[in-house]
């Protein structure tokens, strides 16, 4: 028999490593913007190679914290704490109601800049810039809902990470 509990440990730890890796990101950004304005499309542009890379690890260490929450975790914590749901709108509804996220408006737009940043062009740089923008504005938000999950899994679960 599969052990919810032991999946979701072993998620929760995958999920640690993923936001402290985003929180380094941050951290390296925020040195960056205290010297230049990188959203600035003529700035970032002149960006050096590695700090762009810095850029895009941030961007795709957000998306699958987003993406880890939300088709790995919300799910499980809730079949840990024995409350049903069978489809996603019920997932985040219950996510939702458990205060594991604020509100699902900010879900939505979240997933949904994810989602832009997934099929973003070069040509779309301004665009681009914005969304990078937003992600890294939305870092304290993205925290909290990680915060918030490893706060209801300690209800059901001794000794999380």
């Amino acid at each position: 028999m599969i052990n919810q509990e032991e999946i979701l440990k072993k998620r929760l730890l995958k999920l640690k490593i993923h936001y402290s890796a985003l929180r380094e990101y941050k951290l390296y950004i925020e040195k960056m913007l205290s010297e230049k304005d990188i959203y600035d499309e003529a700035i970032f542009l002149e960006l050096q190679t590695y700090e762009k890379a810095v850029l895009e690890a941030y961007l795709k260490r957000f998306a699958s914290i987003q993406d880890f929450l939300g088709d790995k975790i919300f799910n499980l914590l809730f079949q840990v704490a024995g409350i049903s749901c069978s489809k996603m709108s019920e997932v985040l509804y219950n996510a939702e109601r458990e205060k594991i996220i604020d509100s699902l408006q900010n879900w939505i737009e979240l997933r949904e800049i994810r989602n832009e940043l997934e099929h973003d062009y070069p040509d779309k740089l301004r665009k681009a810039l914005e969304d990078l923008k937003f992600c890294v504005n939305s870092f304290d938000l993205l925290e909290t809902y990680y915060s918030n999950s490893l706060d209801f899994a300690k209800r059901y679960i001794n000794e999380i990470i």
